[in-house]
């Protein structure tokens, strides 16, 4: 499903967020990108997503070179390949339904199939009881949840987290990677990339270790040890 050639990404500064990338994913796979801060991980999640492109090497997503898209046909790659961010990024004027409905009010769903799908994603995300609710009235942990809900109710093929848990405490961090696996076995891809050591060894999956932009390692199922983050 998702294959880096030899991906190498240089940005305007000089700095080199990627040297020689090179792995595959196949449909269904949990994957886990670890490292330290400037390893590479959000430049690889940028690419997928097509909000960079490579400097050398190849980027394909189900087959589709991503640097020979159309323009136009970038938004349809961002439903396929959803992201859900450390920081939310959620419309604090909007309650909880408006904010996961609207990128189906913008692929033009009916508003009965949008009525229907939300209040399906709001009980798989453990919302039910929050759909009027405004972010300001919900926890971190709850906010996290209404920023799945959003990524994942258009069936996306693959689901990205950039740092999912790194504003959440211990306990609300392990129930957002729980529901992580539950959209993971019910089909998604789900690609994470985080810094949360014990999440990442109690999970066992298939991990893949980066450094000032190489690909140190690629375990079925690694470990992340804690001198790996120096």
């Amino acid at each position: 499903m998702i294959i880096f050639q030899r991906v190498s990404k240089q940005f305007p500064d000089g700095t080199l967020g990627l040297d020689q990338i090179s792995f595959q994913i196949n449909k269904g796979e949990f994957v886990f990108f670890i490292g330290p801060s400037g390893a590479g991980k959000t430049t690889i999640m940028r690419l997928l997503r097509r909000e960079i492109l490579p400097s050398k090497g190849t980027v394909l997503v189900k087959g589709k070179n991503l640097k020979d898209m159309e323009r136009e046909e970038v938004p349809e790659l961002r439903r396929k390949v959803s992201m859900c961010y450390q920081d939310f990024k959620l419309l604090y004027d909007r309650t909880v339904y408006e904010n996961i409905a609207l990128s189906l009010e913008i692929a033009d769903m009916k508003e009965a199939k949008i009525q229907e799908r939300v209040a399906e994603i709001l009980k798989d995300a453990g919302l039910q009881k929050k759909g009027n609710f405004f972010p300001v009235q919900l926890s971190g942990g709850e906010l996290q949840r209404v920023g799945i809900a959003r990524a994942i109710v258009g069936k996306p093929d693959v689901l990205i987290a950039d740092e999912p848990t790194g504003n959440l405490d211990p306990e609300s961090g392990w129930e957002i990677l729980k529901l992580f696996k539950e959209i993971n076995l019910a089909g998604t891809t789900v690609l994470v990339a985080t810094h949360n050591v014990e999440i990442v060894n109690r999970f066992k999956e298939r991990v893949i270790l980066l450094k000032k932009g190489k690909m140190i390692s690629d375990n079925k199922k690694g470990k992340y040890h804690l001198k790996q983050k120096k």
